[in-house]
């Protein structure tokens, strides 16, 4: 099978990712994690008490890259751009699961695709991305007509808010058709705000716990009320995604790929 080079080896959702990769006869070829992580200098089976996967933490660097035939990395905007550059200089394909990311970041990513494949998504667990379709479904049929309400909730460590979910599935309703495309994103409500304006779509975040992600779209008219929601119970849907968009890469040509690219839909 494949050597893989896995970025924020140390982190939640990267642990899922190694325990899949193995069980599914892939091999660790690279372990990264930031300068100042404690991991570092570990081996990454530590992580799952594998004692069969040597591979050594350590910062992203070019040698260690060079072992693998491609790369998984849910971290920090900053630590994927630095890796996504080492990438394009090995020509190694990419998969891409952080968020959070500033629009001239992604205008990076989607530079570095014209010279290796990659797949970048907030949200790689296939429920979610047959969200992605059913909201992009909805909005099409029920138009301006019904207000449109956002919510998502995730465990309180999360550092970016709204989730990239949420601003993908935001993307997905204003691309389904002209109307909404001007929506004017509301992401607060206090105080003697008046009624609902005509083009609101509210984007609502909550923090808590150890909720692992949660995502509901509302389409609200007079008389009734649709509701699209995904929660995720673990991230081994995430980690799951992950590498079927690592195995799906592997051969392409260069090219900025979606999940949808990944799953036929």
């Amino acid at each position: 099978m494949s050597r893989i080079a896995l970025n924020g080896a140390a982190g939640r959702v990267s642990r899922s990712i190694l325990a899949l990769l193995l069980e599914r006869g892939h091999t660790l070829a690279a372990a990264f994690e930031h300068p100042e992580s404690p991991a570092l200098g570990s081996k990454a089976g530590k992580l799952l008490q594998f004692d069969n996967v040597e591979t050594v933490i350590e910062p992203i660097n070019a040698a260690s890259l060079a072992n693998a035939d491609g790369i998984i990395d849910f971290t920090s905007p900053s630590a994927t751009l630095a890796l996504l550059n080492e990438a394009v200089a090995s020509g190694k394909p990419m998969v891409i699961g952080t968020t959070g990311l500033t629009p001239t970041q992604a205008e990076q990513i989607s530079k570095a695709a014209q010279r290796i494949p990659v797949v970048f998504s907030p949200n790689m667990s296939v429920g979610v991305n047959l969200l992605f379709k059913l909201t992009e479904l909805a909005a099409k049929t029920l138009g301006d007509r019904y207000d449109i309400e956002i919510i998502e909730s995730h465990h309180r460590h999360k550092k970016d808010a709204p989730s990239g979910t949420a601003m993908k599935l935001l993307n997905v309703i204003k691309t389904s058709t002209p109307e909404l495309a001007n929506l004017n994103e509301v992401t607060g409500r206090c105080g003697l705000i008046g009624e609902r304006k005509n083009g609101e779509i509210g984007m609502m975040a909550m923090r808590g716990g150890d909720i692992v992600g949660e995502h509901t779209v509302f389409f609200i008219g007079s008389g009734e009320r649709l509701e699209l929601t995904h929660r995720a119970t673990n991230r081994e849907n995430f980690a799951m995604g992950a590498v079927l968009a690592l195995e799906f890469l592997l051969g392409r040509p260069p090219g900025l790929y979606s999940m949808f690219d990944v799953l036929g839909i």
